[in-house]
């Protein structure tokens, strides 16, 4: 948990409803007093094909703890997903989504880490596919 003045930023943080909500856990939560805003940031790396399906899961799966959140701290609740597909890919309008969290977010950048991240498992995983075959940096 990270505290500022008017933000509060919270990592894998429960939080607790009045009403049982099972998806209660996002990946980081951004509440900002001055703004009036609670950012339920949910993250994923699917396989490429199955980026447009997971975001559309993470906007349902967290629509009953907006509506709770907005209740419970009088803040506009709002759910963005950051989908990035294995190798890469994005869903169209990820561009928009990124442009709610605050700070100097770049595309390129998690598209890199996700690629990078992607190549190591691949490598310890599957040997074999890099005797002849060299990685770019």
């Amino acid at each position: 948990m990270v505290e500022g003045d008017n933000v509060t930023i919270l990592w894998d943080f429960p939080i607790h409803t009045d009403s049982t909500i099972q998806a209660n856990r996002p990946d980081i939560i951004v509440k900002d007093s001055t703004e009036k805003t609670c950012l339920l940031i949910e993250m994923s790396v699917p396989t490429d094909h199955n980026i447009a399906a997971k975001e559309f899961d993470k906007l349902s799966m967290y629509k009953d703890l907006e509506i709770e959140i907005t209740r419970m701290w009088n803040l506009k609740a709002i759910t963005v997903p950051v989908i990035i597909g294995a190798l890469g890919m994005i869903n169209k309008g990820c561009e928009n989504h990124l442009e709610k969290i605050p700070g100097q977010l770049q595309l390129q950048e998690i598209q890199k880490i996700v690629l990078t991240s992607t190549a190591h498992i691949l490598q310890k995983h599957c040997p074999s596919l890099y005797t002849n075959m060299q990685i770019c940096k």
